[in-house]
């Protein structure tokens, strides 16, 4: 049993960039965010990373084998550095993600670090919201309600992370809960990070557009960005959620282009997706706090205050670490699950009411029958 108030838990994240595991500790008791401890990272090698590319699409009855033991065993290395720590969130790697049809996979055996770690570990945070009717994603509105919080904003105000994919947070802090009517609504943007990256990797052999110098060196095809914004999936309503490659069609767009104008223009297309998203904020925020790689590419960054008709600000202007937050995010949540506590709602992914699911893999536990699945709570009607 996890102890009462508050604990210290350490999240990982292994995102879409599929450049490492981010881990990070933070005080909290699933509800406020108290204080910040150690971070870490560690980078997964070329050789890592061309398994895990190998493996994106795939599902569990497919040969995913060799790719989650990496994602286990980058992410024993690094959480075995943490001392003094309650509990673990492990998000896992995404392979692939259908919310309306085969649901959503990431790969990792939450299992198979308890036992390396010696500490409980929470995992699979996604799949009871999806066979419960949700999107499965964004799940860190909940934390960054805690965090709206923490930083004491009064008026509504987003956050918007660029990883691979773009999903923005529009959060009132007035409301009680994360939970609460009104309080969220979620979704993803549309693509950020994930083109850029591919570009530079297929043209320059580099991981990605340091700072966004070429980007920012390039002229933006508009006319073909203006075509992009033309998609079906800008005029669906939230929630909804992507897959990193549900627009690997922009590569074709951009495939006659010089590299800056390819790359200002896969910067276009993803900052302009930001705004046509800020449509549907039930009123727009007064500030949008950016997290993310995409908040270091200084094309994307101008764009969107180009774009906006608010401040856009990296995190680190209210304090907090853009390179930690989904880590964070991941912690927190599992203090959320491991008390019962709701980790997304109707607001966030659609699901038909406020759902806490996940599992919780214990220590020595599969001599008593293995993992121990948390059925799906729901809440409200």
């Amino acid at each position: 049993m996890l102890k009462p108030g508050r604990v210290r838990a350490l999240g990982a994240m292994s995102g879409t960039s599929l450049d490492g595991v981010d881990a990070a500790v933070i005080d909290t008791d699933g509800e406020t965010v108290f204080g910040f401890g150690a971070t870490g990272f560690l980078p997964y090698t070329p050789a890592q990373q061309a398994v895990l590319r190998g493996a994106l699409g795939k599902w569990p009855d497919q040969d995913v084998a060799e790719a989650a033991e990496v994602v286990e065993t980058l992410h024993a290395q690094l959480l075995s550095r943490f001392d003094g720590v309650d509990l673990v969130g492990f998000h896992g790697q995404t392979l692939a993600h259908d919310p309306a049809g085969r649901g959503t996979h990431q790969v990792g055996d939450g299992a198979v670090l308890a036992e390396v770690l010696g500490l409980p570990v929470v995992w699979d945070f996604r799949s009871a919201d999806v066979q419960l009717g949700g999107q499965g994603a964004p799940l860190a509105p909940f934390y960054h309600f805690a965090l709206a919080r923490w930083i004491g904003a009064e008026a509504p105000l987003a956050f918007l992370n660029l990883g691979g994919v773009g999903n923005l947070t529009w959060i009132d802090p007035s409301r009680p809960t994360p939970e609460a009517e009104g309080a969220l609504l979620a979704f993803d943007t549309g693509p950020a990070n994930a083109p850029l990256d591919d570009l530079m990797r297929a043209r320059r052999g580099v991981g990605r557009d340091e700072d966004g110098a070429l980007a920012a060196s390039g002229t933006a095809d508009e006319a073909e960005v203006a075509a992009f914004l033309t998609s079906s999936y800008f005029f669906k309503m939230p929630p909804k959620s992507l897959d990193r490659n549900d627009f690997a069609g922009l590569s074709d767009v951009v495939a006659g282009m010089p590299d800056a104008d390819a790359a200002a223009t896969l910067v276009a297309c993803a900052a302009d997706a930001v705004a046509r998203g800020m449509e549907h904020c039930p009123v727009p925020p007064a500030r949008v706090l950016v997290t993310g790689g995409g908040r270091r590419n200084r094309a994307m960054m101008a764009r969107l205050a180009a774009g906006l008709a608010c401040p856009v600000d990296p995190v680190e202007a209210v304090g907090l670490d853009g390179d930690m937050l989904e880590a964070q995010a991941f912690a927190f949540l599992a203090v959320r699950v491991a008390r019962g506590l709701p980790t997304s709602c109707p607001g966030t992914t659609g699901v038909r009411a406020s759902v806490g699911g996940g599992v919780v893999s214990r220590p020595g536990a599969a001599a008593l029958g293995g993992t121990s699945p948390m059925a799906p709570r729901l809440t409200g009607s």
